[in-house]
């Protein structure tokens, strides 16, 4: 493979990233000089303890915090030298998150919650009913379109969950600990689809998760150590 092919496979290179929280008047140190490379449609799981940074590791990949030094090209573009506005944008169309709590509008409908992105970006009502149609009939919900959050299983919501992220087509997904709350049956179910996505739609996906079933079913196994990303062995 030559230089040019292997520099259009990368999606995102992250290079010396540092966080840091302040706490009790000392400050820790959580993410200290985290490097990693990740290529289109490449699966990564983070494991490990509680409390390493794997969250904090996903939030800022996903843009929704800035770290205190360090880099996130994405594409080959430092998406932090953007400013507030412009990485919205850039999150809204280019990553799609699926959290343990899946943070639907209970007063909507499973339509109307994966609707919510693509009315945010801009797209008309009609445009963003089909496209939220379609994801929802891939994801086996196509009998639930129009039940309210609360009318629906555990499994049905996690379900309107990745469908609600991935309804742009976003060339990454994260997803931080998706089968905590969920049974083995339903996790299961939830493993199944993740990946059929994954090779469907060709996206990058980085998973945070304590279940080493589904971490097994990504190419990479990541942990942190003393701060820094490293391959489990």
């Amino acid at each position: 493979m030559d230089s040019h092919t292997q520099s259009t496979d990368l999606l995102v290179q992250v290079r010396d990233l540092c966080k840091g929280f302040d706490a009790s008047g000392s400050r820790l140190e959580i993410l200290n000089g985290v490097e990693v490379d990740l290529k289109r449609g490449e699966t990564m799981a983070v494991v490990g303890a509680s409390g390493i940074g794997k969250s904090t590791l996903l939030h800022i990949l996903g843009t929704l915090d800035r770290p205190d030094s360090g880099q996130v090209l994405f594409q080959g573009e430092d998406v932090f030298q953007y400013d507030d506005t412009r990485l919205a944008r850039f999150r809204n169309r280019s990553v799609g998150f699926v959290f343990q709590f899946h943070h639907l509008l209970p007063e909507f409908t499973a339509m109307e919650n994966v609707m919510m992105p693509a009315l945010i970006q801009g797209l008309e009502r009609h445009a963003a009913g089909t496209a939220a149609q379609n994801i929802l009939e891939r994801v086996g919900l196509a009998p639930r379109f129009h039940h309210r959050v609360s009318e629906l299983s555990g499994g049905e919501q996690q379900r309107v969950a990745i469908a609600r992220a991935l309804v742009l087509r976003p060339v990454m997904l994260l997803a931080d600990e998706p089968t905590g709350n969920l049974d083995r049956k339903n996790s299961r179910q939830f493993h199944d689809i993740l990946m059929e996505l994954n090779a469907e739609l060709g996206m990058t996906m980085v998973v945070v998760t304590h279940n080493p079933e589904l971490a097994a079913l990504m190419s990479r196994n990541m942990t942190i150590v003393e701060g820094k990303l490293v391959e489990v062995c």
